[in-house]
């Protein structure tokens, strides 16, 4: 569990968070939304010690984030897997080297490692892209490389920082769709920074509203839709906020789920079902 309570952080002058509160449990997916510039990225930054914060305390499981040393950071960070919107790999390593990296700063063995990647690369469907160089890759293979690699040390936690934001929108459900995987199979913790609302829809149990510096608004994510939300209203220039088309979550029986599927496939719609491959026009 994320637990933070009266976060306050300031640049100078400037108020960047101001007495944040909130809680992310263990398995669950959290979101930050907001537009630019509220303090998405700083509080995910806060949360895994690269940002330090004037008050308030962040406790990561049992440990008091602003009371570590860098050697206890440095552990703090390990179970803490990160992704980034520009996928952060190295250029001139191909895809091996770039999930293996982790693992050999921290001193893991050849066999571990080696077993390690060959591993993940299966989980992110990139067995057959190991001695490639990023150049070659899309940007949705680009992301599951960056995705492997946030894996390698066996987190609890991944935070996502706008993962989505530079991919197309099939792309984007790939992607989440194999976060989902990640979530419910390994139980990790997953928190997402993004101003995108489809991502919030389709992946995030809770969300955090962010403006200003505050969290306007928190709560379950059918919540906050279906009660039409004065905050995600103002958040979308005062569109309709209930739950589109695009990403609409159904509980079906297996007489319904058979309807609903021969006309999602007749409309070319996407879709996707829990525990099965994704459906994508």
């Amino acid at each position: 569990m994320i637990e933070i309570k009266k976060l306050n952080k300031s640049y100078g002058e400037h108020k960047v968070l101001e007495d944040i509160n909130l809680t992310v449990n263990e398995g669950e997916v959290y979101g930050f939304i907001g537009s630019s510039g509220v303090g998405k990225s700083t509080l995910l930054d806060c949360i895994n010690g690269l940002e330090e914060y004037q008050t308030g305390s962040i406790t990561v499981g049992d440990v008091k984030v602003e009371n570590l040393c860098e050697e206890d950071l440095r552990k703090l960070r390990k179970n803490m897997g990160m992704i980034f919107q520009n996928f952060s790999l190295l250029k001139r390593k191909n895809v091996y080297k770039n999930i293996a990296l982790p693992m050999e700063c921290w001193g893991y063995s050849k066999e571990e490692i080696d077993k390690k990647v060959k591993s993940l690369a299966s989980l992110v469907g990139l067995s057959d892209k190991l001695y490639v160089r990023p150049d070659k890759l899309s940007g949705g293979q680009k992301q599951r490389v960056a995705i492997a690699r946030a894996l390698a040390l066996e987190p609890k936690y991944l935070l996502c920082d706008e993962c989505t934001s530079a991919l197309d929108p099939r792309t984007t459900l790939s992607i989440l769709e194999l976060l989902k995987n990640i979530n419910k199979n390994l139980g990790i913790t997953i928190i997402i920074v993004t101003h995108e609302m489809k991502v919030v829809k389709y992946i995030c149990d809770r969300v955090a509203i962010l403006a200003d510096g505050k969290i306007a608004e928190q709560g379950y994510v059918e919540e906050l839709f279906t009660n039409k939300s004065y905050t995600l209203k103002k958040l979308l220039g005062e569109e309709d906020i209930d739950f589109d088309s695009e990403f609409l979550s159904l509980k079906l029986d297996k007489k319904q789920k058979v309807l609903v599927e021969k006309f999602l496939k007749s409309q070319k719609i996407s879709y996707s079902i829990e525990g099965e491959e994704s459906h994508v026009y």
